[in-house]
Formats: structure tokens, sequence, C-alpha cells
């Protein structure tokens, strides 16, 4: 078997490990499964590459092997759960940046051969404009995440975002008609990053799951047009494969907020429809205490525990599992209801949970927990506003019409942990909070859990 056999063999291997790793991240329980499977792909698509091609000396190879498994693993243990969602926004933009880089050195050797044709000069303009606007947009929504600086739009926004696309439109044409003329492509990722850039810091944190399902997208897709340019066939697998299953998930994301991706990228929500808090509220709203909702539990059979951003602000989610614990002891049957938009990331309630040591038999989707909520003594929800806000329901008007929810309001009684009676992303008052049945505990969302856990226990 000739050296080329070999390599495609392993190209071949690794194809089918990524295809199997994606099908695994699929499920819950076999997600563990997946991320192996992926790794072990991408390890053996590595070697092959440059091991065929010569492109390092092996000990430079092994060196940068070595460097990154050290960086991952150095990010892993330090990155905590709670922050996963900016790690998996930069990683995204790593991705976009290392397509840019690869697609510039490949085209420019090209070019100094004289070897550049239509379709490495249109792979080369969509990985440079498509890699540039995941890497600055993804650095972007990292800082927005982090909640640091104050990023946010401005007036005139949209001019420059219009002028931005004009210069890289025209640069795009200009790599085509001459792709001697290399300062073209560098206007292009320039313009590129600007897209991004701008694209990303007026869109609002509710939107952020879509926003790093769209970015870990585009990752993908510029690591597939990347492999165009390198003639490499397994990358254009593999950044197929992410492309696509970044925008389905993208799709799933925009249909749990009833809004399309056009709306999240280029408008907002808009809360001018909303009545005023006073009028929602009154004196309609009823605070309870720890020693109250431990009461509550104690006659309960079925507790359904709703997560959202608020748990992993106050990183609730070990308080949580005592309680589930504690509740499980006393014969109670505890579920949790997972809408598909909590949290900054998709899966983000689920990642916290897991963190926690809470199996997943236990995190229901919403198409699964709503039918339940009638049969339910005790809803607690912990840091969600908009996914369980009845207007998306009952009000033609709100700015989240028609946007599905988790239910709640249909449960006997509706415990609600918040810090204050703020509104959630969508900048609207929740009448949830001021039905007959609900009941606020006002605090961080920790504290209250664990106090409710010590007033059961000393119950």
């Amino acid at each position: 078997m000739s050296r080329l056999d070999v390599v495609d063999t392993a190209y071949l291997v690794a194809a089918v490990l990524f295809v199997l790793g994606l099908k695994s991240l699929a499920r819950p329980r076999t997600a563990s499964r997946g991320n192996l499977l992926g790794a072990s792909a991408m390890f053996v698509a590595v070697m092959a590459t440059l091991l065929d091609r010569a492109i390092v000396d092996f000990r430079v190879l092994l060196f940068g092997l070595v460097v990154g498994a050290a960086i991952g693993v150095a990010l892993a243990l330090r990155v905590r759960m709670t922050a996963m969602p900016q790690l998996v926004a930069l990683f995204n933009g790593f991705g976009g940046g290392a397509s840019v880089l690869v697609a510039l050195a490949s085209f420019v050797e090209l070019v100094d051969l004289g070897q550049v044709d239509s379709r490495s000069s249109v792979s080369a303009v969509l990985t440079a404009l498509i890699g540039a606007v995941t890497l600055t947009g993804s650095v972007v929504a990292f800082v927005k995440l982090q909640e640091v600086g104050g990023l946010r739009g401005f007036p005139g926004l949209a001019t420059v975002r219009a002028v931005a696309a004009i210069v890289a439109l025209v640069a795009a044409v200009m790599v085509v008609a001459r792709p001697e003329e290399v300062g073209w492509l560098w206007a292009l990722v320039a313009s590129g990053a600007v897209l991004g850039a701008l694209g990303t810091v007026a869109i609002g944190g509710a939107d952020m799951p879509v926003v790093i399902a769209l970015l870990n997208s585009c990752s993908g897709v510029a690591a597939s047009t990347a492999g165009f340019v390198l003639d490499n066939p397994l990358l254009i697998i593999a950044g197929s494969l992410v492309g696509a299953s970044g925008l389905i998930l993208t799709q799933i994301m925009c249909r749990s907020m009833n809004r399309s991706l056009v709306d999240v990228v280029f408008g907002s929500l808009s809360a001018g429809g909303a009545p005023d808090a006073d009028d929602v509220y009154g004196d309609r709203v009823t605070a309870t205490s720890a020693e109250e909702v431990a009461m509550l539990l104690e006659v309960a059979e079925r507790v359904v525990i709703v997560p959202g951003y608020g748990l992993a602000v106050a990183q609730a989610q070990h308080a949580v599992r005592d309680l589930m614990r504690t509740l499980g002891s006393q014969g109670t049957e505890v579920t949790f209801g997972i809408h598909p938009v909590a949290g900054r990331m998709p899966g983000h309630m689920n990642v916290l949970l897991a963190e926690a040591e809470i199996d997943y038999e236990f995190l229901l989707d919403m198409d699964q927990v709503n039918p339940t909520f009638p049969q339910t003594d005790v809803t607690i929800v912990i840091g969600a506003n908009d996914v369980v806000n009845p207007s998306a329901r009952t009000d033609p008007d709100s700015p989240i019409a028609g946007m599905p929810i988790l239910d709640v309001d249909g449960s006997r009684t509706v415990v609600v942990i918040k810090r204050s009676l703020s509104p959630g992303f969508a900048g609207i008052p929740n009448p949830l909070f001021a039905n007959d049945g609900t009941l606020l505990l006002f605090g961080d969302g920790k504290d209250a859990v664990l106090d409710i856990v010590a007033a059961l226990l000393a119950g």
C-alpha cells in the first residue's frame, strides 16, 4: 500500500469518526462518547495531513500537539461551567481565525506559483470573509457575555455596516478578477472583520443562544471553504458537518423564540407595546419565605424546577442538586423543565445541571414537561423570566407574542426565586408574578435554595 493510499484510508476513517461523533452528540447520554470520537477523528486527520505532506518536522509537530493539548486541558480545568458560553464563543472565533490564516497563506502561495484558478479564488474569498466575520463576531460575543466594556449599538450602525458590506463586495470581486493583487484579499478580511463585530455588537443577551449557534455554523463553513483552497477533502467534510449542524441548531433556536434569523441579526425586541410594570404588579405580588416554601414542598408529590440564566449567575446548580435529593428522600417526584433558549447558549442549563451530577433522565424539554404542569403541585422557577411569561401566549401585542414558553402557570403553586421584579431580556413585565397561585422568594438563587433545603431538613 502506497503512502497516498494510507493517507486516503486515514481520511476515510476520520470522516467516519466525525459522522459517528456527530450522531452521538445528538443524545445527552452519548454526548461524551461523541466528543471522544470527534477528538479522535481530528487527531487522525491532523497526523495524516502533516505527516503525508511533510509540512513540518516531526519534532515540531509533536511540540504543537503537546502545547495545544496543554492549553485545552488548562481551559477545561480553569473555566467554570457558568462561563461555558464564553469559552464556546472563543472556540468559534479560533476556528474562524485559523481558517482565515490557512486560506491566506495557501492563496498567496498559489499566486506566487502562478497556479490560481477560479475555484481557489472563490474559495479564498468565502473563507476570508466568513472566517473574519466569525472571528470578530465571536470576540464581541465573548465580551458581551462577560458583561465588560458595555458594548452596544450606536447611532449610524446600519450605515457603517452597509459601507463595510460594499467594501467587502468590491474586494471579493477584485480578488477573483485580479488574484495577483493580494491587497484586495486583505481588504476583504478587514471589511469582514468589521461586519462581524458590528453585526454582533447590537444583538441583545436574549439572542445569544442563536448567535453562538450561528457563529458555530459559520466556523464550520469557513473550514469547509478552506478545504477547497487546500484541496483537502476531509476538511471539506468536517467543515460541512459543523456548518450544517450549527445551522440546524440555529433554526431550532429561532423557532423556540418565534423569531426569524433576520430579526435576530438585524432587529431587536421592542418593549414599546408592553404594559407598565405598576399596572401589571400593583399590590398583587405575594412575597414568601424559605420556611413557607419548605412547608409547601413537604406535602408536594410532584415538583418541577425551571432553571434560567439567573441560576447560572448565582451558580446555584449544586444547591439545586441538594434540593432535589432532599425532596427525593421524602418520596417527592422531582424533574426539571428546560427551555431551549434558557441561558446564554444552546444547552446551557443542561451543561450546568450535568456538572452538578444531575442525571439527564430528570431533564425534560419543553414538549415533554408542558403537559405535566397541571398535575404538578409546586413549580420552582429559578432565575427564568421571559421563557415562563404567559404574555407570549395571551397577549398578541406583546413583543414575545407567539414565543413557545414553559406553561408553569398551569401548576397548582408557582414559586419564583428572583432578586427583584426587574424584567428579563425582553424588557417587559411578567404577569405570572402577580398570579394568585404565584409566590415570590426574593434573594440570590443559591442562597434561597440553600435556605429552603435547610428549612426542609429542620422541619
